[in-house]
């Protein structure tokens, strides 16, 4: 009986949990589209190509996406304040983690010259796009590039006045700002190694593979994210900070390893972005370096094996990268599977760390989900 009065309570609190979220995500995107709208018009005031860039940029933000970011801040936050506390004043807050991203998937998408993201063009695909239309001089993919780095540029500045109008006591935004600005060089730095790593795959491991998971991925997704919503509450409990980090380092973990997953065997029109991306960079994934480790013949060895650009190189003769080949071969060496183990262990060892965490009922129920839904997304 005891169980059956658990079981409704919780298909009680799934509805409510949704609604809220649902809420949530209106809200964050009415704060940024009237943020925006505020920009354009200054922008377009300065002169019309300035009102074009913002127009793009507006776009680039609103795109869709998941919004984990500020879900996981709502969450930290609800947390410790609890449901009944007003979200107006931490609305601008939570709406700049969207500002920074859409910075580093721009940025991003530039160095992994990406063509797609979200089912869209990228960003320098589309300003080269209106460079060619607009019969301009000058090479069109170099326009590009340099117009989406300005962008990643601009958000992240408009991130930072977003954040500036957070109505709050000068001592929770300096608590505030510090998580942000760990949050950014983290995110920075895991990049940097990121890029390192298709430039010297043979100093990697699956353990190096995973540290970038944890500073490039792990941090501004989800950990540092939940340690900026507790700190939009004020002073609270070290415990809470403490599970919340530990929480957010392994969710984030599993967040990234289903991203290997879906990078090479995900579908496009799905995922939104092309499959095999990370094989032609060799970009040295968790899954790419246990596939190395669990190959078990000299054929998948040499198969598996680096070329000297740094990218995996099927020895058949072909003289060109090979995807198809290449994910074949990782799904016979096991490694998807052991992927799937690992992505496993750390959600739960991430709800085991919530359970005793002083913290909000619902806030911990939102957060299991999250972890549930984050890591378990469809290819």
């Amino acid at each position: 009986m005891a169980n059956d009065t658990l079981e409704g309570n919780r298909r009680r609190e799934i509805p409510r949990q949704v609604s809220r979220h649902s809420m949530l995500l209106d809200a964050v995107e009415g704060t940024l589209a009237d943020f925006l709208a505020a920009q354009i018009v200054g922008l377009d005031a300065v002169d019309p190509a300035l009102g074009s860039l913002a127009r793009t940029t507006r776009d680039l933000v609103l795109a869709g996406g998941k919004r984990l970011r500020p879900t996981f801040a709502y969450w930290g936050w609800r947390g410790a304040t609890g449901l009944g506390e007003p979200l107006d004043p931490a609305l601008p807050a939570l709406a700049a983690l969207e500002l920074m991203h859409t910075f580093a998937l721009v940025h991003d998408d530039v160095m992994d010259e990406s063509a797609t993201r979200r089912g869209r063009p990228t960003a320098h695909r589309l300003f080269a796009g209106q460079h060619t239309r607009a019969g301009r001089l000058g090479d069109p993919g170099r326009f590009g590039t340099t117009a989406a780095i300005l962008v990643g540029d601009l958000c992240l500045v408009w991130a930072d006045q977003l954040l500036a109008r957070a109505p709050l006591p000068t001592s929770t935004l300096f608590a505030v700002r510090s998580c942000y600005d760990r949050m950014r060089v983290e995110a920075v730095v895991g990049q940097y190694l990121d890029v390192l790593g298709e430039s010297a795959p043979d100093e990697w491991s699956a353990e190096r593979a995973l540290l970038v998971a944890r500073l490039k991925t792990a941090s501004y997704t989800v950990q540092r994210p939940l340690q900026f919503g507790l700190a939009l509450a004020g002073p609270v409990a070290a415990e809470i900070d403490d599970a919340y980090g530990r929480y957010g380092e392994l969710v984030g973990e599993a967040f990234q390893l289903r991203d290997d997953l879906l990078g090479v065997f995900g579908d496009p029109a799905v995922t939104g972005k092309p499959a095999g991306d990370d094989l032609r960079a060799g970009k040295p994934t968790t899954l790419l370096l246990l596939a190395r480790q669990l190959a078990a013949t000299p054929a998948q060895r040499a198969l598996l094996a680096l070329d000297p650009a740094g990218a995996v190189n099927p020895a058949d003769g072909s003289g060109g990268l090979n995807p198809s080949l290449i994910s074949e071969l990782i799904s016979e060496t096991g490694a998807p599977e052991r992927i799937e183990a690992m992505i496993q262990e750390r959600v739960a060892t991430a709800v085991t760390v919530l359970a005793d965490a002083p913290i909000e009922d619902e806030a911990r129920t939102a957060l299991v989900e999250l972890a549930v839904r984050a890591t378990q997304r469809p290819a």
